[in-house]
Protein backbone atom coordinates (compact mmCIF):
# COMPACT_ATOMS: atom_id res chain seq x y z
CA UNK A 1 0.00 0.00 0.00
CA UNK A 2 2.84 2.79 0.98
CA UNK A 3 4.91 1.85 -2.69
CA UNK A 4 1.54 2.23 -4.26
CA UNK A 5 0.45 5.41 -2.88
CA UNK A 6 4.10 6.48 -3.43
CA UNK A 7 3.92 5.35 -7.12
CA UNK A 8 1.29 7.46 -7.23
CA UNK A 9 2.21 10.73 -5.81
CA UNK A 10 4.98 9.89 -8.95
CA UNK A 11 2.39 9.95 -11.36
CA UNK A 12 0.95 13.06 -9.71
CA UNK A 13 3.88 15.00 -9.88
CA UNK A 14 4.48 18.40 -12.01
CA UNK A 15 7.80 18.82 -13.18
CA UNK A 16 9.81 21.78 -14.38
CA UNK A 17 13.05 23.51 -15.43
CA UNK A 18 13.92 26.54 -13.48
CA UNK A 19 16.83 28.78 -13.45
CA UNK A 20 19.08 27.29 -10.70
CA UNK A 21 22.31 24.99 -10.07
CA UNK A 22 19.31 22.35 -9.87
CA UNK A 23 17.48 23.08 -12.71
CA UNK A 24 14.90 20.49 -12.76
CA UNK A 25 12.00 21.23 -10.25
CA UNK A 26 9.10 18.98 -9.02
CA UNK A 27 6.51 19.13 -6.80
CA UNK A 28 3.28 17.81 -5.59
CA UNK A 29 -0.08 19.35 -5.47
CA UNK A 30 -1.75 16.95 -3.50
CA UNK A 31 0.64 16.77 -0.79
CA UNK A 32 1.52 19.96 0.91
CA UNK A 33 5.12 20.90 1.31
CA UNK A 34 6.11 18.23 -1.05
CA UNK A 35 8.83 19.45 -3.58
CA UNK A 36 12.21 18.12 -5.07
CA UNK A 37 14.86 19.11 -7.27
CA UNK A 38 18.10 17.90 -8.65
CA UNK A 39 20.56 18.10 -11.69
CA UNK A 40 18.92 15.54 -13.81
CA UNK A 41 15.36 14.58 -14.14
CA UNK A 42 16.29 11.25 -12.54
CA UNK A 43 18.26 12.69 -9.64
CA UNK A 44 15.48 14.95 -8.97
CA UNK A 45 12.56 12.16 -9.48
CA UNK A 46 14.54 10.00 -6.90
CA UNK A 47 14.47 12.72 -4.92
CA UNK A 48 10.60 13.55 -4.81
CA UNK A 49 10.27 10.16 -3.93
CA UNK A 50 12.48 10.17 -0.77
CA UNK A 51 10.80 13.86 0.17
CA UNK A 52 7.33 11.69 -0.49
CA UNK A 53 8.50 8.85 2.05
CA UNK A 54 9.53 11.21 4.70
CA UNK A 55 6.18 13.09 4.20
CA UNK A 56 4.28 9.99 4.60
CA UNK A 57 6.37 9.06 8.11
CA UNK A 58 5.93 12.30 9.65
CA UNK A 59 2.27 12.58 8.44
CA UNK A 60 1.03 9.50 9.87
CA UNK A 61 3.46 10.36 13.55
CA UNK A 62 1.61 13.08 13.73
CA UNK A 63 -1.27 11.81 12.53
CA UNK A 64 -1.80 14.94 10.00
CA UNK A 65 -4.18 13.83 7.25
CA UNK A 66 -3.29 12.14 4.16
CA UNK A 67 -5.07 12.76 1.13
CA UNK A 68 -6.41 9.97 -1.18
CA UNK A 69 -4.69 9.85 -4.51
CA UNK A 70 -6.49 8.00 -7.43
CA UNK A 71 -8.17 6.16 -4.89
CA UNK A 72 -5.20 4.89 -2.69
CA UNK A 73 -5.41 6.07 0.79
CA UNK A 74 -4.30 5.39 4.32
CA UNK A 75 -6.44 4.18 6.91
CA UNK A 76 -4.47 3.13 10.08
CA UNK A 77 -5.39 2.52 13.91
CA UNK A 78 -3.34 4.26 16.30
CA UNK A 79 -1.98 1.19 18.50
CA UNK A 80 -0.34 0.65 14.36
CA UNK A 81 2.04 3.83 15.06
CA UNK A 82 3.17 3.26 18.42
Amino acid sequence: MITEYIDEALNLAKYELIDDEEPYYAHVEELPGVWATGKTLEICRRNLKEVIESWLIISLKKNLPIPELNRISFIFHDEALA
